[in-house]
């Protein structure tokens, strides 16, 4: 349970599947495979999705590489959140938009496991929520040029520590997601 009493619903966040951030992940297509299936899930179970989108000065707002993957695409009325920092709480309205909706717990998948998935994960449990990572529904790129370990490493590694958090009223969990239940 959350710690927001007042908040039942699940809600899928898809972190930054952005043309140039997984033009070279790891098990590119069958990632966004798992999140597409998971977008029709949430839709027909009535849970919000939610995406969001990062720019920065090498990928500026509005160009090709910024956009969202042809495979996938928001409905009009889901919401789309512009980021700038890792975590996608930070300067966003990303919390009015969950709060709004009466989201307490969240689904999250997307890209990059070791950067901005990580910095959500951790930033949406501090501030309260349940936060569900979907094991085989977010990637990374190779950084092992700048000390990071293989993406299967990080992915991995993620998975593992995630499903062991912990705090009071709040829970964390690492699902496949053809086990993901947005009733819940």
């Amino acid at each position: 349970m959350s710690t927001f009493s007042d908040r039942t619903r699940s809600a899928l966040i898809v972190i930054d599947v952005q043309r140039d951030v997984v033009a070279n992940a790891y098990r590119r297509d069958e990632t966004i495979g798992n999140i597409s299936g998971l977008v029709k899930r949430a839709r027909a179970a009535g849970a919000p999705v939610v995406w969001v989108q990062h720019s920065d000065e090498e990928m500026e707002k509005g160009s090709d590489a910024w956009q969202i993957v042809p495979e996938l695409s928001p409905a009009a009325d889901e919401p789309v959140i512009h980021k700038i920092y890792g975590d996608s709480f930070e300067a966003t309205d990303l919390e009015d938009v969950l709060s709004a909706a009466g989201v307490g717990r969240l689904v999250v998948s997307g890209a990059e496991s070791d950067a901005c998935i990580r910095s959500t994960v951790h930033g949406a449990f501090t501030r309260g929520y349940d936060v569900t990572l979907v094991s085989d529904a977010h990637t990374t790129s190779d950084m092992t040029q700048w000390g990071a370990p293989p993406p299967e490493v990080a992915i991995s590694h993620i998975n593992l520590y995630w499903q062991f958090q912990g705090a009071p009223e709040r829970t964390a969990a690492v699902t496949a997601a053809q086990d993901v239940d947005f009733r819940s």
